[in-house]
């Protein structure tokens, strides 16, 4: 399929593309990766006037370990990432997903600003950012502002993006000490979306775990965090924390699975990735 005509512009800086998303009356997508954006016109699921083509702005990609925190910029790629000693040392959550976003191909392309930004509900890194604890930077015609991933995924492809705004990095928490990450995903081939994963960050606690998040995808509208599974497990029940997901999660059916197998497959994620927030370390 081809896509319905647009115009393309390419932004010069992150102000430029503020300017040219402004001047397109909310009726423009910006263009990072397009991994995801591209499919979507193609198939004339979205059908933008303009596309504000972002590759060209300087300052956007590259990590950083600083004051305590791992910063991403939006451009980064996700190869780039996935090859990260920063990442891997500092970011484990985002280095164990990183392998099952796509194929290398597309991770060659891809970019974590436009992971996050497209808020699939069915992807790895917004889960991940919802794990732990992580926040948006966005720059709009306001200004600048930081939004925490709590409060970032509203619904099914909406974010707190508003359509003038420009996401410009990512940051998360970095490991420490006591810091404990696991991921785990069911996807039918790999590289495939999942039918249920689950990125989840914690705190040691002794023989046991505080500070629990739990971040489902493929499983609702959102990244959903299991907040009653979270204090279930604080708390050292795994069966118990399995039985709170019924209360947790409500998925619907769709093309990979039922909603039963979901639900089920929502319980094995989490005895895994227990064991590894047991047993993993930073």
């Amino acid at each position: 399929m081809k896509p319905a005509p647009f115009a393309y512009a390419k932004a010069k800086s992150v102000e430029h593309a503020i300017e040219l998303l402004g001047q397109a009356g909310g009726d423009a997508r910006p263009l990072a990766g397009g991994q995801s954006l591209i499919a979507t016109l193609n198939m004339r699921l979205s059908a933008p006037k303009l596309l504000v083509d972002l590759n060209g702005i300087g300052g956007l990609s590259g990590i950083a370990v600083r004051n305590g925190r791992v910063e991403i910029g939006a451009l980064t790629r996700h190869v780039d990432a996935e090859r990260s000693a920063d990442i891997g040392k500092h970011a484990p959550l985002i280095a164990l997903a990183m392998p099952h976003i796509g194929h290398a191909a597309i991770r060659n392309r891809g970019t974590i600003g436009g992971s996050i930004a497209f808020a699939d509900p069915a992807a790895e890194l917004p889960a991940c950012l919802l794990a732990l604890g992580g926040e948006i930077e966005i720059a709009g015609a306001n200004g600048r502002r930081t939004v925490k991933a709590d409060d970032f995924f509203k619904g099914l492809f909406e974010t707190a993006l508003s359509p003038q705004d420009v996401l410009t990095a990512i940051r998360v928490p970095a490991v420490t000490k006591d810091t404990r990450v696991g991921f785990a995903e069911f996807a039918r081939r790999h590289g495939d979306y999942a039918m249920a994963g689950l990125a989840a960050s914690a705190k040691a606690n002794g023989a046991g775990l505080a500070g629990v998040r739990l971040a489902y995808f493929g499983v609702g509208d959102t990244p959903v965090r299991a907040k009653k599974a979270e204090a279930a497990l604080a708390g050292g029940k795994v069966d118990d924390a399995i039985a709170a997901l019924a209360a947790d999660l409500n998925p619907s059916g769709d093309v990979q699975a039922t909603a039963a197998t979901k639900k089920h497959l929502a319980g094995v994620l989490l005895r895994r990735v227990t064991k590894q927030l047991m047993e993993a370390q930073p």
